[in-house]
């Protein structure tokens, strides 16, 4: 039997370590006990303060992945983290996947300079398929090899509003593909981005980064905001310092306009245009290592409409457009997609005990995938289609006790007819205590990769001087993959300086990807040579288990501290009928995270951040345990003139964080020290 990677789905196993967390607590308690002067008369309340944010206000934080409404975080029957503007702006983070690793329950990995591999509870790889992702309720989820393309998604960070990470299924509401979590990123209106901003930043890693943007009014009614965004990121290094000629180049220009119509009607319409110049060194040409510099270009338009008929009933209609080429030739391939999708929601309250949220969706996508040297698929075009309708009803049973019932109706071109019912009950012992208990389903559909995939993976020594291709190929008729999952949840502010949220769950896999051999043979066209099969079908499953838990404590006015652990474990088998190897899906992703991040107003104008993160072992991948810390000090000139000084990955000049399956050669993520100037006016 040939041992093929087994490249469906990724996940974990590790441990977590404490003497840096005692390092940097005990540093940061001094400084901050050293830092009591108190501000300037003519800078006081000027610069947001932690104290203006209590742990009652980041409780009652507005959230609307949960349900496609506005609830409260602490009454959501989910386990839900907000990364809220503030936080992003401490951070120091450059980009999106480094502001994920906030998150707990959330493993980001960073591949090379420019690829991630990103996902929530386990099964991790480039495109981890169980993840879906939003921006302003886009869906940047990739068709073709079931996944994201990070590159891709970038948001000028000083425009996020808020980042709402799901972790376990959310079907219901969000359809295919939501299986181990959503990733929603919501950005400011218009409205609250009034007036110019410039940012600019460089450093050892990222070479230079550039923002303009600049915000006005249209007449009495409307708001809109325009930007342009730069970014230079320098290429990583291979073990031994060798080039990984990764460099990345990307320009991206947007707006948003934002129009009260009248009382009971808004309107939003937004869009994008991006292009990026990226390397790497890929795999793809029979398992050589070759250079490719490849060609991103992206655009996409939004608008929706929303409408209030009382303060017990409003509607949303959200039609985007989204067009992108990838042109990674020639060893890989040119991809071209163009996507259209139409949204409807409903929110109404039904008499004293029910609140009721339906909706209903078309969603189209059509693809040109032209062949690379080794990977093609058969047919070269196709046209996807999906419509879907859904409906949840919270129902109070008690003054303290409400139950969800709802379910997702999809009909797509794979696999025709799914199903997405979830059930929670929430119990609300106190205003500041919950308990909530959540059951549901969630599939993955088929994507390209799954169906038409034709792969020269690599070659294979038959003895002598003969060698036969090994390639792979998709299945068109394979399943959904589903899960089953099962969660409990308590969110509880223990004190006025302590809030806590606990998450265990259980969840149950069918239908996971597997490579079967096949049975060689022989072709003459394009050239004499054995072939070597193996199909990629959908004869696994698998189990995991875990938890979250994260907590935030006012440890004093000036000094916040947030912590967040993970535990999962997962053991995947496969089904009576395959062929293929075991399973490694284990060894993917950590089995254990920990992080602890300590916020610190110094002052009135300075601020001093820092974050450290443990990760678990990769079994599979050979890569260690490793701790990463990171810090930050910014310095806020005036009202409207800001400094930053960030450090990251401090504790190592050079790592790896993942081993790519998916054809893409790993690299050393560097330490790298980054400075960042914003004036607003």
């Amino acid at each position: 039997m040939v041992n093929v990677p087994w490249t469906a789905n990724r996940v974990c196993f590790a441990a977590a370590g404490v003497a840096y967390a005692r390092f940097a607590l005990t540093l940061s308690m001094c400084v901050c006990l050293a830092a009591q002067a108190p501000p300037p008369a003519s800078t006081r309340g000027s610069i947001r303060d932690l104290t203006q944010v209590s742990l009652e206000d980041l409780m009652a934080i507005e959230v609307t992945s949960v349900s496609k409404k506005e609830q409260k975080l602490s009454q959501a029957g989910a386990a839900v983290f907000v990364i809220t503007q503030e936080d992003i702006r401490r951070s120091g983070a450059t980009n999106i996947p480094d502001l994920l690793r906030l998150a707990p329950g959330v493993n980001v990995a960073q591949v090379n300079a420019s690829t991630w591999a990103i996902s929530i509870r386990g099964f991790n790889e480039v495109y981890a398929s169980n993840v879906l992702v939003l921006i302003d309720g886009r869906n940047v989820f990739d068709p073709t090899f079931s996944g994201v393309n990070w590159d891709q998604q970038d948001v000028p960070l000083e425009d996020i509003e808020r980042i709402e990470i799901i972790r376990g299924p959310a079907g219901t509401v969000w359809g295919a593909n939501a299986v181990n979590g959503v990733i929603n990123i919501t950005t400011k209106s218009a409205q609250s981005t009034q007036g110019g901003l410039v940012s600019a930043g460089g450093g050892s890693s990222a070479t230079a980064q550039g923002l303009v943007q600049y915000g006005g009014t249209i007449g009495d009614k409307g708001a809109y905001r325009v930007f342009g965004r730069y970014t230079d990121n320098t290429g990583s290094l291979f073990p031994g310092g060798a080039s990984a000629a990764d460099s990345w180049h990307m320009m991206h220009g947007g707006f948003r306009s934002d129009w009260q119509l009248s009382k009971q009607d808004s309107l939003t319409v937004q869009g994008d245009l991006l292009q990026s110049r990226l390397g790497q060194i890929v795999t793809y040409d029979l398992g050589v290592p070759r250079t490719s510099n490849g060609l991103v270009s992206e655009g996409n338009i939004l608008g929706r409409w929303k409408h209030t008929f009382s303060d017990r009933s409003e509607t949303s209609l959200q039609v985007y457009y989204d067009r992108y080429e990838r042109n990674l030739l020639p060893y890989t391939m040119d991809e071209k997609r163009g996507t259209v999708d139409i949204d409807f929601s409903h929110h109404f309250a039904a008499g004293s005990r029910n609140d009721i949220v339906w909706g209903a969706g078309l969603f189209s996508t059509n693809d040109q995938l032209g062949p690379g040297k080794t990977v093609s698929f058969m047919p070269a075009q196709r046209r996807d289609n999906r419509a879907s309708a859904f409906i949840q009803d919270q129902i109070k049973l008690t003054g303290t006790l409400s139950l969800t019932l709802g379910s997702k109706f999809e009909y797509n071109s794979y696999t025709g007819y799914e199903t997405a019912p979830s059930a929670q009950l929430i119990w609300t012992v106190r205003p500041d205590h919950t308990i909530w208990l959540s059951a549901s389903k969630a599939i993955r559909e088929p994507a390209r990769y799954d169906t038409a995939l034709q792969y020269g993976a690599s070659t294979v020594p038959l003895g002598g001087a003969a060698a036969g291709v090994l390639t792979i190929f998709g299945t068109p008729n394979v399943r959904a993959e589903e899960v089953r999952a099962y969660e409990a949840g308590y969110r509880t502010q223990v004190s006025k300086h302590l809030s806590l949220d606990v998450t265990a769950f259980v969840n149950f896999y069918r239908r996971l990807s597997t490579q079967e051999p096949g049975a060689p043979y022989f072709v003459s066209v394009p050239n004499p040579q054995v072939v070597i099969p193996v199909y990629l079908q959908a004869n696994a499953h698998a189990r995991t288990t875990g938890g979250e838990v994260s907590a935030t404590w006012m440890a004093a006015s000036r000094w916040k501290i947030v912590a967040g652990y993970t535990q999962l474990h997962i053991m995947a088998t496969r089904d009576p009928s395959s062929h293929a190897g075991i399973p490694q899906v284990a060894g993917y992703s950590p089995a254990h995270q920990f992080q602890i991040r300590s916020l610190v107003n110094l002052s009135s104008r300075w601020e001093w951040d820092t974050s450290l993160a443990y990760t678990g072992r990769l079994t599979t991948q050979g890569i260690p345990g490793m701790a990463r810390l990171d810090t930050r000090l910014g310095w806020h000139a005036g009202e409207s003139l800001e400094f930053s000084l960030v450090g990251q990955n401090l504790l190592s000049p050079g790592r790896p964080e993942f081993v790519s399956q998916e054809g893409t050669v790993s690299t050393l993520i560097q330490r790298s020290v980054f400075g960042k100037a914003t004036w607003r006016f």
